[in-house]
This record gives structure tokens, sequence and C-alpha cells, in this order.
């Protein structure tokens, strides 16, 4: 809004012109973003809070988890409202893109707030059913690439064309048909929304390498879509085409929403860093999980996510391979109780650190280590093609 504002005052008012660029509104968003969080966070935990909005801790779960029953849950409302506000206020509104990642971003976030309603409101402990929560995903994000499919907003030859990491855009990658690449593009939003809520399980551990990949995205996406020239020795090319990545026009206002999604994050770190004042609650987790998975795939960086979301890759594999082997190697022991093999002393694998003593604060800051490490090889990936 404050975008469309300023560039009608721009013929007017000259100072209000520098608005106008990209650059400037991905800081504008980001510390909005923040402020906002700063400013709104301390009322809202208080009103979860009054209105005993609490997190209720898993029984078979590490002992040390016993202490965090009653802290205020749901504050991934706080997230994504601040997201919203932020990108309203500073994107271009005209955006297909912009639209697409924040529509699926809130509705990712009402799914999670049913949820968490089911099991804070309602005291059932498993929310809603795994296989509705599923099927309202897909639908979501089916409808997201169809639109995506069927729109101008990308251009053929882009939309259908994988790019892989390391390689020439232009040269090398992998063309799919239309509808392998919705099944694909849905598999990744999804995944990537699960994967994140199943990183959510010590204080600060899903939301720190979450705003690594916003600051990650926030680059991929301007490189995609800014316009900017700059000669090589085949001529004028943009910094997309210099970098053999997918040049897409308008992606540069992505950069502007991961802003928001890194101010917001941060704001949201304030209060969520061990010891826990607030948790993010699914709310949270699946509506920033769905807002990467779509930032990956409009910028054309789905494998890419691959690195630099390679934390939460690593979480849901973990649970993957627990289950899995758990379930082929299940019978009924002798005092009637079923039993299996286990790969990990408890799944999501931080849990599994817990069991093996590690205390939390030491868990969490190294795994942010790791996220940092992936978040820079991800980046590496832009000039070692």
């Amino acid at each position: 809004m404050l975008f469309h504002l300023f560039r009608a005052l721009s013929s007017d008012v000259g100072f209000v012109r520098v608005f106008r660029y990209p650059s400037t509104r991905i800081l504008c968003a980001a510390i909005t973003a923040l402020l906002l969080s700063f400013l709104i966070g301390p009322w809202f935990i208080e009103r979860l809070k009054a209105r005993q909005i609490g997190e209720t801790i898993r029984e078979d779960g590490p002992a040390t988890h016993k202490k965090k029953a009653g802290t205020p849950t749901m504050g991934g409302s706080l997230i994504l409202f601040c997201v919203a506000v932020s990108t309203l206020l500073w994107c271009d509104l005209h955006s297909t893109f912009v639209w697409l990642a924040l529509s699926v971003t809130i509705a990712f976030g009402a799914i999670g707030f049913a949820d968490d309603y089911e099991k804070v409101a309602k005291k059932n402990k498993k929310g809603i059913s795994g296989k509705l929560r599923l099927a309202l995903e897909f639908a979501i994000t089916g409808g997201a690439m169809a639109y995506l499919f069927f729109s101008t907003t990308m251009s053929e030859d882009v939309r259908l064309h994988i790019q892989l990491p390391f390689t020439n855009f232009y040269e090398q990658g992998l063309v799919i048909p239309a509808w392998a690449y919705a099944v694909f593009g849905a598999f990744v939003v999804v995944g990537t929304a699960n994967a994140v809520n199943l990183t959510d399980g010590l204080d600060g551990l899903a939301i720190g390498p979450s705003i690594m990949n916003a600051g990650v995205f926030l680059i991929l996406a301007y490189i995609a879509g800014v316009p900017t020239t700059i000669l090589s020795t085949q001529g004028p090319v943009t910094i997309a085409q210099y970098l053999h990545v997918a040049h897409i026009d308008g992606t540069e206002e992505l950069a502007v929403f991961a802003a928001a999604l890194f101010g917001s994050g941060i704001g949201f770190l304030w209060y969520n860093a061990y010891p826990a004042q607030v948790f993010m609650g699914d709310v949270g987790s699946l509506g920033i999980g769905a807002a990467i998975g779509m930032l990956a795939v409009l910028t054309k960086n789905e494998l890419v996510l691959l690195i630099v979301g390679g934390l939460f890759v690593v979480e849901a594999l973990s649970v993957i391979i627990q289950t899995s082997v758990f379930k082929a190697t299940k019978r009924v022991g002798s005092d009637g109780k079923v039993v299996g093999k286990r790969v990990f002393r408890m799944a999501p694998i931080h849990h599994h650190y817990e069991k093996l003593g590690w205390d939390e604060p030491k868990i969490i800051v190294r795994f942010w280590l790791v996220s940092a490490l992936l978040a820079l090889l991800a980046l590496g990936t832009l000039k070692m093609r």
C-alpha cells in the first residue's frame, strides 16, 4: 500500500522515489515486520496467557520438557500477522507472485491454527486428522500450481524447467510436463511445511533455520527478478543471466515478501529463544514452511531448497526412517505391548540428542550452525556453475 502511495507521490515529492526500488522496500519490509513483532509481542503473549492457550507436552517426550507445559502456544499467529502487514505495505500489490506466496502461507497457517485449536481448546492431543490435513494442504498447493501454470505469470520455458544446482540454467536442467511439475511443486511446498513442523520441537530450533532460509531466498528472488543489466562478454545481460540462473520478471517482489518473513522471524525469536516465552505452534510452523516452499518454487530453486533447508530434510527423514523401521519390525511382546526396532532413541532427531544427554541450548545452537553452513553452501551455488 505504501509502495503504491509513494509511487503516486514520486512525481511531486522527489525524495520518495527511493521507495520505488525493491532494495529500499526490502529493508523497509524487514524493519517493519521486526518492529511490529517487538510492539505487539508482549501484548500478544499476555493475551495467550489470559486465555490459557498453553502447550500440551507429549507423554513419551523427554522428561526435561515437562516444565514447558502451559507455555503459551500458537505464537505463529504473530509471525503471520507481521508478514502479511509488512508485505501488503511494501510489495507491489499487482504482483501475482506475491499474492500466490502470501495466500498459500496464510492458508497453511489456517490449517495449523485449526490443528492447534483442536489440541488446546478441545484437549485433543492428536489435533485434526493427519489425512484431512494433508488433503487440505495438497488442495491448496494444487490450486496455486494450477493458477501458476494457466496464467501468463511465468514463461513456459522457465515454468517447466527444473533448475539444477551447480549447472547453467540456459544449457542444462530438466524439463518435465506441466502436470508432472504441478505435482512436483505441490510436494515441495507440502513437504517443506511438514518438515518445518517436525523441526519445531525445541525453543528457537525451527525459527532460527527459517530465518536463514528466508535470508537466502531473499537474495535468490532478488537476483532472479531484478532487471538491472551489467556488461559481460556477451553484451548487456541481467544479473541472473550473468550468474547462469533463471531470470523471472517480477520475482524481485518476492524478495520483499522474504524480507518480511526474515524480519518477523527475528522478532519472534526474541520471545522464542531458550527458555521460550511462547511457542509458534502448527499455525507458525506450517505457515513458515509453506512460505519457504513457495519461495523455492516461484524462484525455480526447488532443489537448492534441499541444501539450504537441509536441516529440515534431516529432521523429516529421521521420522520417516524411524517409523518405517519400527513398522517393518513390530511384533507383540510377551507383555502384550507392540514392540519393534528403533534407529534413533527418539524421533525427530533433535530428541535423539536430548536422549543422549545433550543440553537443549547446545542442540539448538549446533543445529543453527549447521543450518548457517548449509545457507552459505546454497548461496555458493550461484558461482559454482
